[in-house]
Order: C-alpha cells, then structure tokens, then sequence
C-alpha cells in the first residue's frame, strides 16, 4: 500500500490524547514492582493510588482499588496480584488500541471486529498454581530482590509445564523470563532494570495462569496465500520465522494474515545456516525463496489471524512477486483483530508498502515527514543489509511503535546496484545462500548442524 505523505503526517502528529498520562501510570506501576511489594514507600504507594484511580469506573475498577488497598497494607495474595494484572494489562491495552486505531485510519485499512470466545482448555491446576506461586514471589522481593535461588525456584515448574502441549507457551515465556533474570543476577547491582520489559513479561505470564491458555480452535480455511516478507526472530537456543502475507478466498475479502515456525538451536547456529533448521517446511521456504504464492487446503486460521502452519497443506502455486502483491493487494486487504492478551503496543507490527522516499540510511522522508526505520531487526540469515536499505526508492515493511515511536522494519526493499535495480528480500535465502562469497565460507565452515545432528544421534545411541 502506497503510504500518502499525508497519510504519514496524521501518523506522525501528536500521539492520541492520554497516551502519555497512561504510560506514566503504568511507570509508577513498574517502579513499585521494581523494589518490590513487601516494601511499598509513600511514593510507590501513590503512584499505585493513582494507578488504580485511573480504573475507576471500569469493569476491574473496584478489584483493582481492593489490590492496591491491600498490598499497600502488606497482604499480597494471588487475586491481589491477578486484579493489579489485569489494571496494567487493561492500560497498555487501551494504549494499544489507540495507536493501532491511529495507524489503521492513516492507512485507510479494515479491520475485523473481535468475537469474544471462551473455549477454556482442561488442565492441571497444580501446575497453574505453582506459576503464579513463583510470580508472586517475584512481586513481593521485586527485580532488585532477584538473586540465583528465587530464580532456581521456579525451574521444576518451568520443566512440569513443557511437558503439557497446552501449557507450552506459558512455559517458554516464564522460561524466558528466569533465563534473562538469572543472567542479570544479582539484579540489586544492576546499574538500570529493564522495567518494563520484566514487568510485560510478569503481567502476561500472570494473566496466563490463571485459567490456563484462552484458545480457539479457529476455522479451516483454504485459499491462495501471497507472501508479502519474513520476519526472522532470532536467539542463542531459539529461532523464528514469522511469515506475513494475504490471503484470497474465493466468495471472501482477501485477508491479512500471519504464520510462524520455529526451531530450537544453539549459539553456534548463526548466519544462513538457520534456514537448515526448517527443512519441515519445504514448501515454505521455497515459496519464500521464489517468491511464489501458496495454495492452501484446510489450514487453521486462529481468530487474531494466525495459521498454524501445516506444510502438508499447502502446495506452490505460481509466482508471485511480493511487491506487485504489496502494491495492488495491501490497500484492500481486511486485518485480523488483535487478541485480547495481545493488546500491547509493542506488538503492533503492520504490513505496509512505501515508495518514492529518500532515506539517509536511518530514516525515510516522504514529503517533509520522516519515519524511522529500524535496522536493528535485519537478520543476518537473509540478504538485506543496512547498506541496501540506504540506496532503496521502494520497502514492503512492518510498522512498528516501540520507544515511544513509529518505526518502519525493512522486510524487502528494490533498490539500485551497479546501476541495476534489484529486489532483495530476507527470505531470499531460504532455500541457501545464492551469494558465492556467502556459499563459499558456509563451505569453508562445514554443515554445523549435521554435525550436531550426528553428534546428538551418537549420544542417544549411547
């Protein structure tokens, strides 16, 4: 979609009204649980006052005040904690709400309504408990109460809750969380505390345990889907590729959607050689290295808009070059409401199409209205570098809101090289490098995961 300068301008105006007054709240929260709740000062106990006056009047308004009442006393429970969640997960919900409102209405885009569903998954309650067991202590010694025993504590419940499928997720995130504090460890000699990142973090995870996975088995659906760019995420034991695209149903709108696959790794895994991890998917990455479109048969479609891949399903179609697609398709495109546990600003990541900007490497200008583009996300699978972006006159990218500001992340962009114009795109190299020098020192280097591969299949014949 061609981003108007105007269109840019509204964008990049004054943010929504309130928006800064809400995250100065929820500051106050954060700092509160920075120190702890077992030690709440007059300071920290007014920012909680206000944090909970701010709620009044809505559905959790009275829980919330209860919760500060009582912390603020010294009682801290599991509804105590769950209800100040749920506050801080309402703000940073209504924040998101109100960017994302700001950002669909620059761009012209539908978007589909929520439809509440409550399709509650079974599971062990012990298992639950023992998270949010672990979580509370976590807020009543805070993050410069942190030291190596608080956070070996929670690993037998971590290891339980991997075993349970349905409990995956909320496994790897507070797996997440233990591994980041107990590299900071000890917290209280830190010079700066990632508040808020740690606080996210503990509020999804507590929102998360308390009934078990809010999940939907979505419909199946079966269309063309048509890539528009990956977005790789990428760790020393994990990595992700998130693949957005369209989807075209017959008798339907064409729709925005989203789908992930994922892969454990280990620090040594780097570089173009991820890609190997993902050989599961080979109509995937082949879709994405050819810049093909896909024929999909029965795919799951959740109801945030995310398939669930199955490579099964899905056959190559023709082709179908992501910018064409972006230029005459994203427009039209229906997006796919946000979940409720996904309502957070820092997960806004919108598909968009720009072209006739000039850019400084750092930014680009439309008109006299700059966005900011952010390169730290370029993955180092993938062929995109800074030094393409800075020479590019066109980008299919997502918009993003982190730091108090939009940003554009490149996920294809046409450029000028030698005089020729090229299309490059970080899935290019999906199916392996096409670079010699690239080809060359993967040779150099050997095939580091058949190597671990055949070391582990050594060890487990042991």
């Amino acid at each position: 979609m061609l981003m108007l300068d105007v269109q840019l301008g509204e964008l990049l105006a004054d943010g929504p009204a309130g928006l800064d007054a809400a995250l100065d709240l929820v500051a106050g929260f954060d700092h509160a649980l920075t120190h702890g709740f077992a030690r709440i000062t007059e300071e920290q106990g007014e920012a909680l006052a206000a944090f909970a006056g701010a709620l009044t009047g809505s559905p959790i308004g009275e829980r919330v005040s209860e919760a500060v009442e009582k912390v603020s006393a010294g009682s801290i429970d599991d509804e105590h904690l769950a209800a100040l969640a749920g506050g801080r997960g309402a703000l940073t919900g209504a924040v998101h709400d109100a960017l994302l409102g700001r950002l669909d209405a620059a761009l012209g885009r539908t978007r589909a309504a929520w439809e509440p569903v409550d399709d509650e998954v079974e599971v062990a309650g012990n298992l639950l408990a023992g998270c949010r067991g672990w979580l509370r202590e976590l807020a009543i010694a805070g993050w410069r109460g942190v030291d190596h025993d608080l956070v070996s504590s929670a690993d037998q419940t971590i290891e339980a809750l991997l075993a349970v499928p349905e409990l995956r997720g909320a496994a790897v995130l507070l797996d997440g969380l233990a591994t980041e504090l107990r590299a900071s460890c000890p917290v209280a000699t830190m010079e700066r505390v990632p508040a808020r990142r740690w606080a996210d973090l503990w509020t999804r995870a507590l929102l998360l345990s308390q009934r078990g996975p809010w999940r939907s088995e979505g419909e199946q659906v079966s269309g063309r889907l048509l890539v528009l760019g990956a977005d790789v995420h990428e760790h020393a034991t994990v990595v992700r590729v998130q693949v957005h695209g369209i989807l075209e149903q017959a008798g339907g709108p064409a729709r925005l959607v989203r789908t992930s696959v994922a892969a454990a790794k280990v620090d040594t895994i780097v570089g173009p050689t991820v890609w190997r991890l993902f050989g599961g998917h080979p109509a995937l990455l082949a879709a994405l290295a050819g810049h093909r479109s896909l024929e999909l048969t029965d795919m799951p479609l959740l109801p945030g808009g995310d398939l669930v891949w199955h490579d099964d399903r899905a056959r190559p179609g023709d082709e179908a070059d992501p910018f064409a697609v972006a230029r005459v398709q994203l427009g039209g495109a229906t997006a796919a409401p946000v979940t409720p546990l996904d309502r957070h600003p820092v997960r806004i990541a919108e598909p968009v199409f720009v072209e006739g900007y000039k850019t400084d490497g750092q930014a680009i200008d439309l008109g006299g209205n700059t966005l900011r583009l952010d390169l730290d996300r370029l993955p180092s699978c993938g062929p995109l570098t800074r030094q393409l972006v800075k020479s590019s006159t066109a980008c299919v990218g997502l918009v993003r809101w982190d730091g108090g500001q939009w940003s554009l992340q490149p996920l294809a962009v046409q450029a000028t090289v030698k005089k020729n114009p090229v299309g490059v795109h970080t899935g290019d190299w999906a199916l392996g490098p096409t670079d010699p020098k690239v080809v060359k020192a993967e040779a150099k280097a050997g095939d580091v995961v058949a190597v671990l591969r055949e070391r582990a299949g050594r060890l487990l014949r042991k």
